[in-house]
């Protein structure tokens, strides 16, 4: 299996970053940089989708990309980033719930009263984004409708999703290797790699903290054959012009 973790578009969160007047949205939208950042993301991918070398030897997806799944986080800035990159390349757009953010969907300023929120009804997905594979579950109260996610929610969050994504996809013999892309956020994606490869949370040597660096939709790599895990690559972002580097 080898799996591929694209963080979003630039969100109009992302965007305020560090800006005092900005009130924060639970669930922000891209801006019209995220926007081309996800056109171009696509376009890179259906480019370099078929695999036009049978070498072993691909790690830097040379020769083509070859994806099979694509899933994404029910946070808006992930769908509209995912939803390109499915439609480009003629492959199902399967809603993860359980890729989302840290925290999830909840009210932002007021840090002494953060409380949960609906996030998007069924019907918002269904109207714009028409072959997106939903949750049964999921009806017009909303995909989250829970309480803010708790810090220790999401460490075992993150350790589930690993084990179900080896259970989805693993290498089956006699079977095709499978290749998935997860359209997510940065903040999950440092708890995923926590629960991979078993660290300790923002813990580095001699008391510094550490941190999985992405800039918006990156791309990285990794491989799981047999036993062994393999980081590929980390934080691709050459399909980007520099003006697109957020």
């Amino acid at each position: 299996m080898q799996f591929y973790f694209i963080r979003h578009g630039q969100s109009i969160n992302n965007a305020n970053w560090g800006n005092p007047d900005y009130q924060e949205s639970s669930d922000p939208a891209l801006t019209a940089i995220g926007k081309e950042q996800a056109r171009r993301v696509a376009e890179f991918l259906k480019k370099n989708q078929t695999i036009t070398s049978d070498k072993d030897w691909n790690v830097q997806n040379r020769y083509g990309f070859g994806l099979t799944h694509v899933y994404t986080s029910l946070m808006e800035r992930a769908a509209f980033t995912a939803a390109p990159i499915a439609q480009a390349l003629g492959i199902p757009l399967i809603a993860w719930k359980e890729i989302h953010e840290e925290g999830g969907i909840y009210s932002r300023g007021d840090q002494s009263n953060i409380r949960g929120l609906p996030g998007k009804p069924r019907s918002f997905f269904m109207e714009n984004f028409r072959t997106l594979t939903l949750p049964d579950d999921l009806d017009e109260t909303g995909w989250w409708n829970r309480p803010f996610e708790a810090e220790d929610e999401r460490q075992p969050r993150a350790d589930q999703v690993f084990a179900d994504l080896l259970t989805r996809h693993r290498d089956q013999e006699g079977q095709p290797e499978q290749r998935v892309v997860l359209v997510s956020h940065g903040g999950f994606f440092m708890r995923l790699m926590s629960a991979i490869l078993e660290l300790p949370w923002r813990q580095a040597s001699h008391g510094l903290k550490s941190w999985f660096l992405l800039n918006n939709c990156s791309i990285s790599r990794f491989d799981i054959h047999g036993d062994e895990f393999t980081v590929a690559y980390l934080n691709r972002t050459n399909h980007l012009p520099d003006h697109l580097i957020t």
